[in-house]
C-alpha cells in the first residue's frame, strides 16, 4: 500500500506580512535602497517547509481584491485596515517571480481570499486521499481541521512548527468540533477583520457560553438563560450576531480545482532563481537554495501528530530529489559571482631579505595601496601578526608570512615602516581601525592619507550592511573566498590562521588585499558625487586615529566596588520580588511574560477588560503597556523596578569585571562608526552608551570607573542642550537664538513665552513641561505622547503644542522646509553634509511617511550633534599628541567626553578641552561645555 500523499498549501500574505513585520526593527535594505525584508521573510517560510517536510505537492495562496461576498454582506469588513506598507507592495510581484522560477503554482481568484482558496482547495484534495497541511500563523484556518486537513504554523522567535490536527484544535479553543472554531471568531468579532461579534464577548466569554450552548444559533434561540447587562447586549445584537459568524466563515466552494499534476513539486529553474536572488541580493538565501536544491542525500520522515509517512524517493525524469539532482549532466552552470577559482589572478608569497627589499621598493613607487593584516583574532590589542598583505593593481597581490616569535615579528613589520609611515602614499584597507591597533603594537603608527572602504560605504548607504564580502559581491560581483574554509566554523574545533598551510592563507589575504583596493576604486567616485568625500576625509577618517587610540587606552574598574554593588543588588532583588509575591498573592517566575500577564491580567484584573495581546495569544508585558499602568498600579511599579534592577545587574554589575583586559587590567570598549545611521557613535563589550544616568542605580554602574591612580582624576566635559541649540541654529529661530546668546534658561524662557508669565514667575511644573516639548519637539511629539510623559491632559497638551509654536514659529517653519526637502530628494543632510536616506518619505502609507517625517527633521539634528563632537574629538586628540600631554581622552558617550587628566595639568586641560569643544563648529547659537571632575566617573559627571 502506497504512503498517503501530502499537499502543503501556503497562505501569502500571511507570511509576508508575518516576515515583514518579524523585521521591522531590522529591516533588510540592499544597495539600490529596496526594503527586501517582506520577501526575505516569506521565503524563509518556503524554504523551510521544503526543508523539513519535503513536501509532494505544494502551492501557494495569494488574495485578490478582497471578499466579494463578505464586503457585499458587511460594508465594514476590513475597512480599519491600514493600507498595506509599500515594502510588502514591492514584494509580492518579486515573490511572484521566484514562485513561477520554481514552478510553484500561485492561486489566485479575483474577489476571493487566500483561506477560502486554500480552504476550498483543502477540501478537494482530502476527498482524493490526501494529507493536507494549511502553512499560516493565522488561528481562523483552524476551523478547517479535520482527520486529513491539518494547520502548519510556521515556527517564528526560536520557537518550532506547531501543526495542529483535530485534539491541538479542540484542546487550544476549548470545544467538542473544529467547526465551532466559527462560532468561537464570530462570537468574539476580529478587530483586525472588522468583524463586529457579540457585544462584551471576549475570549473567555466565548468559551464559556459555547460550553454551554454549543453553537451561536442555539446560544441567540436560548438568550433567556443569559442574565443582566451581557443578556441585554446579545439580545440586542442578534443580527449582528449572525453576521458576524458568517463573515467569520471560511469558504469552500471556490472557483478553482486542486491539479494534482500542476501542483507536484517539481525541479525549479535554478539559472532563473540565482538571478532573482543576485537582484535582491540575497546571497545566503542563495546559497542555501543552491544547497537545498543541489545536494546528495535521501528523502526522510516527517512526524506530524503520531503518524509517520515514509516518503518515497521521485524517480521520475522531469522530476528533482531536494537534495540532489537525478541527472549530474544537469548541475547548474557556474555561480553568478567571480570567484578565486573562476579568475585570473596572480598572488605571490615574499619571504627573505631580498624579496622583502622589492617589494618594500615597490611600494613605495605607488601612490594609492590596499593593505590588510591577518592575525591569530578578532581582539586587536591581544591578536598576533600571521601575516601583511598588499595590492595595488586588479588581480595582483603579496602577502607577507610573520613568524610567531614577537621580536622577530617585530623586525620584519619595521621593515615596511617607510610604506605605512609615508606621509603621501595613501594606504586603502577595509575597517582600518583594527589594523591601526594591531600593528601599533608592532611599534608602527599609520600615517598620511587613509581610505577605510568600510567607512566609504557606509556613508553611500548608511542602511546597508558593510562587511567585505557583503561590498564585493554586491559591487564588484565577486565573492570572497571564506575564512571557514580555511580554519573551520566557531567553536572547539576552529584553527587558529598559523595552523593553514602558506599557499592557502596566501591566497585568502592577497584576495583580501585585491578586494579591498578595487572597492576603494568603485567608492571613491560614489563619494566625491554625493559631496560627501570632505565629510569622509576630514572627519570620519581622521576619527580612525582618535578611537584606535581611546580603544587602547581603556579604563580603570574598581571590580571591588562592582561586587559590592552586586551583593547589595541581590538583596534588592530579593526584597521586590517578596514584595511583588505578596500583592499577587503566589510566587510565579517574574522572567516569563505569559506567566505575568496571566497573574496581572486574568487574576488581579489591572487595566480593564480588553488588554492588548501578542501575536502569540499571550498578554502583551512590554515596557510600553506596563509603564501606562504603573502610576496607578504599586505592583506594576515595582515589576519595573525588578526588572531595571536584574538588567542592570546582568548587564553591567555582573559582567563587567569579565570584560576586564587581563594585560592592562583595563576595560576597552569597541567604538564603531558604521552602525547608526545618525552618524552617533556606537560602543560594543561593554555598550556604555546604554548605562542609563537618570535613575540612581545607573549613575552606581559610573562609580566603578574610576581614574588611572592617584596621580590622576576623571574629567567629564558635556555638551549642554546641544541639540536644541542647533535646531535652533539651523531653524535660524530669532526667540530661541537670543534666549541662548543671553545664557537664559532655555526651559524656563520657553515656558514665559509659552504660558505667557514673566521669567520670575515661572512655576516648576510650567518649565517641566517646557522641557518636555523642547525635546519632544525633535522627534516629533503628538498630543498624546506629550500627555503621556507630563500630567497634562490631551486636549492641554495639543494647546501647548500650538503654542509652542506660535512662539517658535521659524521652527515649525523649518520643519516642514526638512520634510519638503527630503520629498524632493530622498534624503536630508547634516551640517557636515552627511546623508540620511528617508526611502519612505513619500509612502502611501501614512504611519511609515509620518516616521519618515519625523526622521527628516531629527536626524540632521542628531547627526551634526555627532559630527560636531567628533570634530571637537579630532581636535582635542591632536593637541594632546603634539603638545605631549599626559592626560588622555577614553570615553565618548552620546554628547560627553571622559578624560583621565593627570593633576599637575587639570588646571591647563580643561580651558582647552572647553575650548576645542565650544568651537568645534561655528555657529549663531553658542555652544556650551559643563565640566566636572571626581576620582570616578560619577564624580565627574
Amino acid at each position: 500500500m502506497s504512503a498517503q500523499k501530502r499537499l502543503f498549501l501556503l497562505d501569502a500574505y500571511a507570511l509576508i506580512f508575518r516576515g515583514y513585520y518579524a523585521l521591522i526593527k531590522n529591516p533588510r535594505i540592499n544597495s539600490k535602497g529596496m526594503d527586501t525584508s517582506a520577501i526575505l521573510g516569506f521565503m524563509n517560510s518556503l524554504l523551510d517547509v521544503i526543508r523539513r517536510e519535503k513536501p509532494d505537492h505544494l502551492a501557494v495562496a495569494f488574495d485578490k481584491g478582497g471578499s466579494t461576498v463578505r464586503s457585499e454582506m458587511f460594508q465594514d469588513y476590513k475597512a480599519n485596515r491600514d493600507a498595506t506598507p509599500e515594502a510588502i507592495s514591492i514584494a509580492v510581484p518579486w515573490i511572484q517571480e521566484l514562485l513561477r522560477a520554481m514552478h510553484i503554482p500561485i492561486v489566485e481568484v479575483a474577489g476571493c481570499e487566500a483561506d477560502d482558496l486554500i480552504g476550498t482547495l483543502a477540501k478537494q484534495a482530502e476527498k482524493q486521499g490526501y494529507q493536507v497541511f494549511m502553512v499560516t500563523p493565522d488561528k481562523d484556518y483552524a476551523q478547517l481541521v479535520s482527520e486529513n486537513v491539518f494547520m502548519y504554523r510556521p515556527s517564528r522567535l526560536g520557537n518550532d512548527i506547531e501543526i495542529w490536527g483535530v485534539p491541538e484544535v479542540l484542546a487550544r479553543f476549548e470545544i467538542e468540533r473544529p467547526e465551532q472554531v466559527i462560532d468561537y471568531l464570530g462570537m468574539m468579532g476580529d478587530a483586525v477583520d472588522n468583524i463586529p461579534g457579540l457585544p462584551g464577548v471576549g475570549e473567555k466569554t466565548a468559551k464559556k457560553l459555547l460550553a454551554e450552548f454549543g453553537s451561536m444559533e442555539n446560544l441567540l434561540e436560548n438568550t433567556h438563560q443569559l442574565k443582566g447587562a451581557l443578556k441585554e447586549k446579545i439580545e440586542a445584537n442578534k443580527e449582528q450576531g449572525i453576521m458576524s459568524k458568517k463573515l467569520a466563515t471560511i469558504i469552500t466552494d471556490c472557483d478553482v480545482t486542486f491539479d494534482e499534476d500542476d501542483y507536484e513539486l517539481s525541479k525549479p529553474d535554478v539559472a532563473k532563481t540565482d538571478a532573482i536572488f543576485n537582484e535582491l541580493e540575497f546571497r545566503q538565501m542563495k546559497t542555501q537554495f543552491d544547497k537545498l536544491f543541489g545536494g546528495g542525500a535521501e528523502y526522510d520522515e516527517i512526524t506530524t501528530g503520531d503518524n509517520a509517512t515514509p516518503k518515497p524517493k521521485k524517480t521520475n525524469e522531469d522530476q528533482f530529489s531536494l537534495f540532489g539532482f537525478e541527472d549530474e549532466t544537469e548541475r547548474r552552470p557556474d555561480s553568478f559571482y567571480a570567484t578565486l577559482d573562476n579568475t585570473p589572478h596572480l598572488y605571490q608569497s615574499i619571504e627573505g631579505d631580498l624579496p622583502t627589499k622589492l617589494l618594500l621598493n615597490n611600494l613605495l613607487q605607488q601612490t594609492s595601496v590596499a593593505f590588510d593584516t591577518e592575525t591569530t583574532g578578532i581582539d586587536a590589542l591581544n591578536a598576533e601578526l600571521v601575516g601583511l598583505s598588499f595590492s595595488w593593481e586588479k588581480g595582483q597581490g603579496f602577502y607577507v608570512p610573520i613568524p610567531d616569535d614577537y621580536e622577530q615579528a617585530k623586525a620584519i613589520v619595521q621593515k615596511f615602516a617607510p610604506f605605512y609611515e609615508s606621509e603621501t602614499i595613501e594606504k586603502v584597507g577595509q575597517n582600518v581601525k583594527y589594523d591601526l591597533k594591531v600593528l601599533k603594537n608592532y611599534g608602527i603608527t599609520i600615517k598620511g592619507p587613509v581610505f577605510d572602504t568600510m567607512l566609504a560605504h557606509y556613508l553611500i548607504n548608511p542602511d546597508m550592511r558593510h562587511n567585505m564580502d557583503v561590498l564585493s559581491e554586491t559591487y564588484l560581483k565577486y565573492s570572497p573566498k571564506s575564512i571557514e574554509t580555511l580554519i573551520g566554523k566557531k567553536g572547539k574545533g576552529q584553527l587558529s590562521m598559523r595552523d593553514v598551510p602558506l599557499d592557502d592563507i596566501k591566497e585568502y589575504a592577497a584576495e583580501d588585499a585585491d578586494v579591498t583596493f578595487q572597492l576603494k576604486q568603485h567608492f571613491k567616485p560614489i563619494l566625491e558625487k554625493a559631496g560627501t568625500k570632505k565629510l569622509f576625509d576630514e572627519i570620519e577618517v581622521p576619527l580612525l586615529s582618535v578611537l584606535a587610540d581611546m580603544e587602547a587606552e581603556g579604563i580603570r574598574l574598581d571590580i571591588g566596588f562592582l561586587n559590592q554593588l552586586s551583593g547589595q543588588f541581590d538583596k534588592e532583588v530579593q526584597t521586590i520580588e517578596a514584595k511583588i509575591y505578596e500583592q499577587c498573592g503566589e510566587k510565579f517566575n517574574l522572567g516569563s511574560p505569559k506567566q505575568l500577564g496571566d497573574i496581572l491580567f486574568e487574576k488581579l484584573k489591572i487595566g480593564g477588560a480588553k488588554q492588548k495581546k501578542t501575536k502569540t495569544g499571550q498578554y502583551a508585558t512590554g515596557e510600553e503597556v506596563l509603564g501606562y499602568l504603573a502610576k496607578d498600579n504599586p505592583v506594576v511599579a515595582d515589576i519595573l523596578d525588578w526588572r531595571q534592577l536584574v538588567k542592570l545587574q546582568s548587564t553591567y554589575v555582573n559582567a563587567l569585571p569579565g570584560q576586564v583586559d587581563a594585560k592592562t587590567n583595563r576595560v576597552h570598549t569597541d567604538y564603531m562608526q558604521t552602525v547608526a545611521a545618525t552618524g552617533r557613535l556606537s560602543s560594543n563589550n561593554p555598550n556604555l552608551q546604554n548605562i542609563p544616568i537618570r535613575t540612581e542605580r545607573g549613575r552606581l554602574i559610573r562609580k566603578a570607573f574610576v581614574a588611572r591612580d592617584e596621580n590622576y582624576t576623571l574629567l567629564s566635559a558635556d555638551y549642554s542642550q546641544i541639540e536644541l541649540r542647533i535646531i535652533a541654529a539651523l531653524s535660524g529661530e530669532q526667540n530661541m537664538i537670543k534666549s541662548f546668546q543671553e545664557k537664559e534658561d532655555i526651559h524656563r524662557s520657553t515656558a514665559a513665552k509659552v504660558f505667557n508669565v514673566p521669567l520670575e514667575e515661572v512655576t516648576r511644573d510650567q518649565r517641566s513641561n517646557a522641557k518636555t516639548v523642547n525635546f519632544g519637539i525633535i522627534y516629533g511629539v503628538s498630543a498624546f505622547g506629550l500627555s503621556n510623559q507630563t500630567d497634562l491632559s490631551r486636549s492641554e497638551a495639543a494647546e501647548l503644542i500650538t503654542a509652542y509654536y506660535n512662539t517658535y514659529p521659524e521652527l515649525k517653519s523649518f520643519m516642514g522646509k526638512q520634510v519638503d526637502f527630503a520629498r524632493d530628494n530622498g534624503y536630508v543632510q547634516t551640517i557636515s553634509g552627511r546623508r540620511r536616506y528617508l526611502k519612505d518619505i513619500n509612502s502611501a502609507n501614512a504611519v511609515v511617511r509620518g516616521a519618515a517625517e519625523r526622521n527628516a527633521v531629527n536626524a540632521p539634528i542628531q547627526g551634526s550633534a555627532a559630527d560636531i563632537i567628533k570634530i571637537a574629538m579630532i581636535n582635542i586628540h591632536k593637541r594632546l599628541t603634539q603638545e605631549n600631554w599626559k592626560s588622555k581622552m577614553l570615553l565618548q558617550v552620546h554628547d560627553e567626553l571622559v578624560f583621565d587628566v593627570h593633576h599637575s595639568e587639570l588646571e591647563k586641560i580643561k580651558p582647552m578641552i572647553k575650548h576645542e569643544m565650544e568651537n568645534a563648529f561655528p555657529m549663531a547659537v553658542p555652544l556650551e561645555v559643563e565640566m566636572g571632575t571626581g576620582a570616578n566617573w560619577l564624580e565627574a559627571h
